[in-house]
């Protein structure tokens, strides 16, 4: 039913310099920007989805929404939009199991720079039942338009996107159950946690419960809405993760030392600053990994 991730939504109170931070981040160009519904939007599209800056405009409920969630969540991670090939279907599933979809929507946007359209077909689950993580699900008519490489070494696609959880039980049963991804991992490490990753695409939804490893800095976080889960970071998959590297230090973007990914066969850098509030990883997967 569920056929990838569509875009991963970010709030942000200054677009123009989330979007110029995306873009010496990513090094890609945006490839659609967007006014409408008390939202000012800049989307970069990569192989795999696409990372939506979004920002308040204007005086209305819509965007007034918009500046009341991040005044209570700050800037950063926002909510997951997947992709379906079949929007009726999906609602009907999305019912059978109790997550009270809203009814579809069609929408419909225009590019402010090329005036090309978009169009679109979304639901979206009830907020409360996802575990306090926004979602979305959306059937695309065509394709959107790819951002170009601005610099060597782009960043290629998602890799995974990180949720943390303090009940990593209902949250396998959402992901799993529920929503109908495939679970490709479920291990606890005494310095990690328990891990769960589930397929999607060819990405993954890594669902994260560090209090696992006896670590208290998530529970600390919760402690005043223990059930709620958080979309907690992103992972960048990169064809040459030295170019890439060398790349964001000429930009001024800390990032640390390459070291050995937990995952066989990968390497992985931290990327610290310039990142719009997300914790954000670099993987480089080897030839043997890549397929």
């Amino acid at each position: 039913m569920i056929t990838g991730l569509d875009h991963v939504v970010v709030l942000l109170e200054d677009l123009a310099k989330g979007s110029a931070a995306c873009q010496a981040l990513l090094g890609r160009a945006p490839a659609w920007q967007n006014r409408g519904d008390g939202a000012d939007r800049v989307l970069f599209t990569l192989d795999n989805m696409t990372l939506e800056l979004m920002a308040p405009h204007g005086f209305s409920v819509a965007a007034d929404r918009i500046r009341e969630a991040i005044r209570l969540s700050g800037e950063g991670l926002a909510s997951l939009c997947f992709a379906t090939s079949d929007i009726a279907k999906m609602h009907r599933r999305l019912e059978r199991v109790a997550l009270r979809p809203e009814p579809i929507a069609e929408v419909e946007s225009q590019d402010t720079g090329s005036g090309a359209t978009l169009r679109w077909k979304c639901t979206r689950a009830a907020t409360e039942l996802t575990r306090g993580v926004r979602m979305f699900f959306l059937e695309l008519a065509g394709e959107r338009p790819r951002s170009a490489a601005t610099n060597a070494s782009p960043v290629l696609g998602l890799d995974h996107v990180v949720i943390s959880t303090q009940d990593p039980e209902r949250a396998a049963a959402l992901y799993g159950a529920r929503l109908g991804l495939d679970m490709a991992l479920d291990r606890t490490h005494q310095d990690w946690g328990q891990l769960m990753f589930f397929r999607c695409g060819d990405l993954i939804v890594e669902v994260v419960n560090r209090t696992a490893a006896g670590g208290d800095a998530a529970q600390d976080e919760l402690k005043d809405d223990k059930l709620k889960d958080k979309i907690w970071g992103l992972s960048w998959r990169v064809a040459d993760i030295d170019a890439a590297r060398a790349r964001l230090l000429a930009s001024g973007i800390d990032a640390s030392d390459v070291r050995i990914g937990r995952k066989p066969g990968t390497r992985v850098m931290s990327v610290r600053s310039d990142t719009c509030g997300i914790q954000t990883l670099f993987l480089e997967r080897t030839p043997r990994q890549a397929g």
